[in-house]
């Protein structure tokens, strides 16, 4: 049985490219690079070949399953068209450029927080300082409190003994000097 093989032209084609992340070699997408298309056979088995859905895949000498997609290529080398087609496409520029923002982003956010840290700092200081102003007018006004007390029954205890003393002229300076007790 004679078989009949039709090649495709190269041509451009948008490519499934793996990505730079270390994979398995069994995860990477199969990559759209024009090859020899399968055989299309009626037989549904041939020696040294599967059939599936009415194509046959043959291998020569029946050792493989597929055929290296390499031998139809003779003297191109896969490698360095799929690199020359990416340095056609692809421009790092936009990379360069957010890279760079991107660092300079990081540079002010290392800065906010360091003066953020300084503030908070400043901020601790100074209410330490506050809390101590605080406790030292506490104690002033406890103490200005108890003096007042002190001077209060003192001049409670001297009113009592002018009176005992002095009575007469105690009712006559009350009468003229009154103030309303609290």
């Amino acid at each position: 049985m004679a078989t009949q093989r039709h090649y495709y032209q190269l041509s451009t084609y948008p490519m499934n490219m793996p990505s730079k992340a270390p994979m398995p070699a069994s995860m990477y997408p199969i990559s759209r690079v024009p090859g020899s298309p399968p055989d299309y056979s009626d037989a549904s088995t041939t020696a040294g070949s599967r059939t599936s859905g009415g194509f046959t895949f043959s291998s020569p000498g029946g050792s493989a399953d597929y055929e290296s997609s390499s031998a139809s290529y003779s003297g191109v080398d896969v490698v360095d068209v799929l690199s020359d087609r990416m340095q056609d496409a692809f421009d790092p520029t936009p990379l360069d450029k957010g890279l760079a923002k991107q660092a300079q982003t990081s540079g002010h956010l290392n800065a906010k927080q360091r003066e953020l840290l300084e503030l908070q700092a400043l901020a601790q200081r100074r209410l330490k300082g506050v809390r101590a102003n605080f406790a030292e007018g506490v104690k002033v006004a406890r103490e200005t409190k108890r003096d007042l007390e002190w001077t209060q029954k003192r001049v409670s205890a001297l009113k009592s003994k002018a009176e005992k003393a002095h009575p007469e002229e105690y009712r006559r300076a009350a009468k003229k000097y009154t103030y309303d007790e609290y």
